[in-house]
């Protein structure tokens, strides 16, 4: 049953979730946050129709343990028995979290050690402003930085190496997303 105080956080557009058993409470996402999202989530679910992974947006709960229950922007899971009624029951193979300001400090910390030492196998860090993709693998325990996928930035002139557009997913060995289609149609 929800309180009033949860009630009137629902109704204002705020999302809650419930990190190293702290409960935490964001905005809304802004349109671009949400435009970014799609754009994945259409990406993701083409690529995966008619295959064992599913892809989720933010209205999924994800329950790793009773303190930790996040809204991933976008997740993939593979283990069908982990999908339950009212959400995620257990880590997901590759999870999505994009920046904002509210955010970004949970998803870059206490979110992103959550994911890692739950076993998510692959971990993105989506930045709407700097277009850019981050790229996290859980190896033996713990995420390394795989890569960071970002067209050419003109503004930054110590930016000399060629822009890595094309981010091969993990789970499969032919996904393969442009990160310009993650960013298409920004305002």
């Amino acid at each position: 049953m929800m309180t009033a105080v949860e009630a009137a956080f629902d109704e204002c557009g705020y999302r809650e979730e419930l990190i190293d058993g702290v409960r935490m409470m964001a905005p809304a996402p802004n349109e671009s946050h949400n435009n970014v999202m799609a754009n994945i989530l259409v990406l993701f679910r083409g690529y995966l129709r008619g295959k064992k992974c599913r892809a989720y947006g933010d209205n999924m709960d994800l329950f790793l343990d009773e303190n930790n229950r996040f809204r991933p922007d976008v997740s993939i899971t593979c283990d069908r028995d982990k999908i339950k009624a009212d959400g995620i029951h257990g880590a997901p193979d590759l999870v999505v979290e994009i920046l904002s300001r509210t955010t970004s400090k949970n998803d870059r910390g206490r979110k992103m050690k959550a994911y890692e030492r739950f076993g998510v196998r692959e971990y993105w860090i989506v930045d709407p402003v700097g277009q850019s993709v981050e790229v996290y693998l859980n190896t033996d325990g713990g995420f390394v930085l795989d890569n960071v996928y970002a067209e050419k930035n003109p503004e930054r002139d110590f930016d000399d190496e060629e822009p890595v557009l094309k981010l091969k997913v993990s789970l499969y060995e032919d996904m393969i997303v442009d990160v310009r289609d993650i960013f298409a149609d920004m305002l």
